[in-house]
């Protein structure tokens, strides 16, 4: 495993140490009675949107600040502005965006982005190569494909979709991998090029993305992609991994073999480990989307086997932020971003659950007096708790269904 590439998960796990102390302080509100007379959830939505672009996004430049990460500016940040400013139809928002990322985050060596960006030692400001910045997070390249393409449809403008056929195009072939005849997405640019296990993020996978991809870039097999993602999925819910046992949950990290693709724990990086926590809570998130968007039978199943959350929250009344493998918790605290993101499996399986966990854990967060949150989140907890809240308003359109 390059020297990069730990350095850049390092960095990671100090962001979760601080998103873990910024959520919680803002998850204590919710223990609050909600005193809203009128309530409506476009409003809701529309004011977190405003008041994020007024905390997190630079007007001037275009450029979605990590304040919990001394202002870097990750390309991650930047797909999250993009896909919320095309949901939310707020293009002068959007072009500044992908403006920025493009003059900032571009990569000489093809149309992917680096992943981190920020102020150097020397006082500069640039892509953080000390910390591996300048290699790829193929989650962010492939929200900000998504984006592009939604942005075509919507705004009727050739040009992002040219846009997101480079990306798109480069993915297959910077981050995808093909093993056994079958397509994998790998985490970064960096693991073809390893002989190594290559590691795998599970909670970039993102089926409804690929069935947009394969409409753009048809010489690929983005469709292949789709039933690896939910092989991945679903294998690395039953194996157990590095514990003893399984609950059904997701793992944050794991490897697959580049012969056998067999799944494996993470080997030497003892900050990717198997817990269900602020990397695969995305998970539930981009399943439940694919099953909004296309009701595929696989997201339904998926979802199903997440049982061990509908038993945590009907006999303890919550969900913590960090699960192991095997189902122990690792924390006793709630995070809103936790929440929203699970909300995806009680939608599909348990209506009246989600409904609950919805009016007693994330709306009374917002606040109705200042249309914004009661308390700020930290960056990584607003966007999740925004898309989460989102979703389960049925606000997230698939803009670019009729894309040709």
């Amino acid at each position: 495993m390059t020297k990069t590439f730990i350095a850049r998960f390092i960095a990671a796990v100090l962001l979760v140490s601080s998103m873990s102390v910024a959520a919680y302080a803002s998850f204590q509100s919710s223990d609050k009675a909600d005193t809203n007379i009128i309530f409506s959830d476009r409003t809701l939505l529309e004011g977190l949107w405003d008041n994020y672009k007024k905390v997190y996004w630079e007007s001037e430049t275009g450029r979605t600040l990590d304040k919990q990460q001394n202002n870097i500016t990750t390309s991650e940040g930047q797909s999250y502005t993009m896909l919320r400013a095309v949901w939310q139809s707020d293009r002068p928002t959007f072009d500044k965006t992908w403006a920025w990322t493009k003059e900032h985050l571009n990569r000489s060596e093809d149309a992917l982005f680096a992943w981190r960006w920020g102020q150097k030692d020397d006082g500069t400001y640039g892509v953080l190569t000390d910390m591996g910045g300048q290699n790829t997070a193929t989650d962010a390249d492939s929200d900000i494909a998504l984006a592009l393409t939604m942005a075509a449809s919507r705004w009727q403008q050739q040009s992002y979709l040219e846009d997101a056929r480079y990306i798109i195009d480069d993915i297959w072939d910077e981050e995808v991998m093909t093993i056994g005849g079958k397509p994998y997405l790998l985490a970064n640019n960096l693991e073809k090029d390893s002989e190594k296990p290559a590691i795998i993020n599970p909670s970039y996978l993102s089926p409804y993305a690929y069935r947009i991809f394969a409409k753009v870039d048809p010489g690929n097999n983005w469709n292949g992609l789709v039933d690896s993602s939910y092989d991945v999925l679903n294998r690395s819910m039953s194996e157990r991994l590095d514990k003893g046992s399984t609950a059904g949950i997701v793992p944050d990290w794991i490897t697959i073999d580049q012969q056998s693709g067999a799944l494996a724990a993470v080997e030497g990086a003892p900050n990717l480990t198997t817990n269900y926590s602020y990397d695969a809570m995305r998970t539930p998130f981009r399943i439940a989307l694919d099953y909004q968007w296309n009701k595929e039978p696989r997201a339904k199943e998926t979802l199903e086997r997440m049982h061990f959350f509908g038993k945590q929250w009907h006999e303890n009344d919550k969900i913590v932020s960090t699960y192991a493998h095997d189902g122990t918790p690792q924390t006793d605290y709630e995070v809103s971003e936790g929440y929203a993101t699970i909300l995806g499996y009680f939608m599909v399986t348990d209506p009246e659950a989600a409904k609950d966990i919805y009016d007693t854990k994330l709306k009374p967060l917002y606040s109705q007096d200042k249309n914004s949150w009661a308390n700020e989140m930290s960056y990584y907890g607003d966007n999740w708790a925004w898309f989460g809240i989102a979703l389960y308003d049925n606000r997230l359109d698939n803009i670019a269904a009729d894309l040709q």
